[in-house]
C-alpha cells in the first residue's frame, strides 16, 4: 500500500535541520547532464543539488536530468493544496475532510510536511540531447483524475518505453540516496519527513526553509 504525506507518521519525525542553505540549480559543464527548465530559479538544499549532479552524470550519453522545481514557499504550496482540494470537493461531494486531505495528499503535500517547502525535493523529466521529453507516460504535475493513475511510479496503464525511462530515472536517483514519491513518477526528494520515514532514517535532516533565511 501506498505511504502518503497525510499519513501520521510521516508528521510524526522529529526534524533536525542543520542549516544547509538553499543553492540555485544551473546548467553547465560543472553539472554534466543535468538541465534546468529555461527562465525557472531553482534552488534546493546543498547536498540536494550534489546527488543530483552525480546522478546526472550517471545518465547514459544524450540523456540528460530536466529539472523543473525544486524549493517552493509556503504561501505557494498552501494555495495548491486549496486549489486541488477545492477541485476534489467539487468531483467527491460526499467525502469527509479526513478523506479530501488523504486524496489531496496524492498529488500535493500538506504544508508541514511538505518536501518543496523544506527545500529538500525536485519535480523532474528525462531529456534528450534536442531537449525532447523522453516518454514518461505522463505529462510531469498530471494529477491521478487527469491520468487515471498513469502518474503514479507503479502503474500498469502506460507504454513499456516508459516503464524503462522511469526505470531509468528511478536508478540514478536511487544510486544516490533519494526517494520517490510513488503516486508521482516525477516527485525525488533527499533529508525531508518522508525521505526519513521511507529510508528509516532516525530524523528528517531538513524542515521548512524560506529562499530570505537561507542563502
Amino acid at each position: 500500500m501506498v505511504l502518503l504525506l497525510s499519513d501520521p507518521r510521516v508528521s510524526a519525525i522529529e526534524v533536525r535541520d542543520d542549516g544547509e542553505p538553499l543553492v540555485p540549480l544551473a546548467s553547465g559543464a560543472a553539472a554534466a547532464g543535468l538541465v534546468v527548465e529555461q527562465g525557472a530559479d531553482v534552488r534546493v538544499r546543498h547536498d540536494v543539488a550534489q546527488r543530483l549532479s552525480r546522478a546526472a552524470a550517471r545518465l547514459p550519453e544524450g540523456v540528460s536530468l530536466k529539472v523543473v522545481e525544486g524549493h517552493r514557499g509556503a504561501s505557494a504550496q498552501s494555495r495548491i493544496v486549496a486549489e486541488y482540494t477545492a477541485t476534489l470537493r467539487e468531483r467527491f461531494p460526499a467525502a469527509s475532510h479526513d478523506e479530501l486531505l488523504r486524496l489531496s495528499s496524492r498529488f500535493v503535500a500538506p504544508l508541514g510536511v511538505a518536501p518543496h517547502v523544506a527545500g529538500a525535493a525536485v519535480d523532474v523529466k528525462l531529456v534528450d540531447v534536442d531537449g525532447r521529453e523522453l516518454d514518461m507516460g505522463t505529462p510531469l504535475d498530471a494529477t491521478p483524475e487527469q491520468s487515471r493513475g498513469a502518474c503514479y511510479f507503479a502503474a500498469s496503464n502506460i507504454s513499456g518505453e516508459a516503464r524503462r525511462n522511469r526505470a531509468m530515472l528511478a536508478a540514478v536517483l536511487c544510486s544516490e540516496g533519494m526517494v520517490n514519491y510513488p503516486t508521482e513518477w516525477w516527485h525525488w526528494s533527499y533529508g525531508d519527513r518522508y525521505w526519513a520515514v521511507i529510508s528509516g532514517a532516525e530524523h528528517a535532516l531538513y524542515g521548512p526553509v524560506t529562499a530570505q533565511v537561507a542563502r
